[in-house]
């Protein structure tokens, strides 16, 4: 589950105030609503990387407002993916499971786990630069799954995406939501791509979020 309780955060003449909102555990949550309108900022402030000046953030059931965001538990993929470029893919999906101390074998397997998953099992070798939009989006999604956290944080995940490459990734994050197990906020300003993945859609108009209408 996913809670945020009457935050607030200003930087500089940007501000949000009062924003509250809940997303079920298990819920494949998207939030929607103009450029420019702090979505953004919300995602950042959930996995820990905007410090509010107001409210909380309440994730499994525990207060993690001042929790940095290591210790949050949650899986992050920004906008434009901003990989470790002088990593090689395999140690870009790896990183959450080396810097945790997994065995090598458990690394070992995820990743390839992941990389068959996510296509990307030939790219694996390749330092992370020079890849298509597609493929650092792939990358960046399963450098954030590997050590299975039970929340995921999407920032504009399809954006600037050729029409087949989206289907792909639409496909591989659907199969994210049959899986269940997982919490996910995806934030988008696109109602097309909310109403394809979203069993849970939210608005952020006015400074608010409010439900946009759920479904089954």
């Amino acid at each position: 589950m996913i809670a945020v309780e009457g935050l607030s955060i200003r930087q500089g003449g940007f501000a949000l105030d009062g924003v509250s909102f809940a997303v079920p555990a298990g819920a494949y949550a998207v939030l929607m609503g103009r450029t420019g309108g702090g979505k953004t900022t919300v995602l950042e402030a959930v996995a820990g990387l905007r410090r509010p000046t107001a409210g909380r953030v309440v994730l499994a059931g525990l207060d993690v407002t001042g929790f940095p965001p290591a210790a949050r538990n949650v899986g992050y993929v920004p906008q434009d993916a901003v990989l470790f470029k002088t990593m090689t893919v395999r140690e870009n999906i790896a990183f959450a499971l080396v810097v945790r101390g997994a065995p090598r074998a458990e690394v070992d397997a995820r990743v390839s786990e992941l990389a068959d998953r996510l296509g990307v099992v030939g790219l694996l070798s390749r330092r992370a630069v020079g890849l298509s939009g597609g493929e650092a989006q792939r990358v960046a999604l399963g450098r954030a799954l590997a050590f299975r956290p039970p929340v995921l944080l999407l920032d504009e995940p399809l954006n600037a995406l050729d029409e087949d490459t989206r289907d792909r990734l639409v496909e591989l994050l659907r199969g994210l939501r049959r899986d269940g197990g997982l919490t996910v906020l995806h934030v988008t300003h696109n109602r097309a791509e909310a109403d394809l993945l979203g069993d849970c859609r939210l608005r952020f108009e006015g400074g608010r979020i409010t439900p946009a209408g759920d479904r089954a």
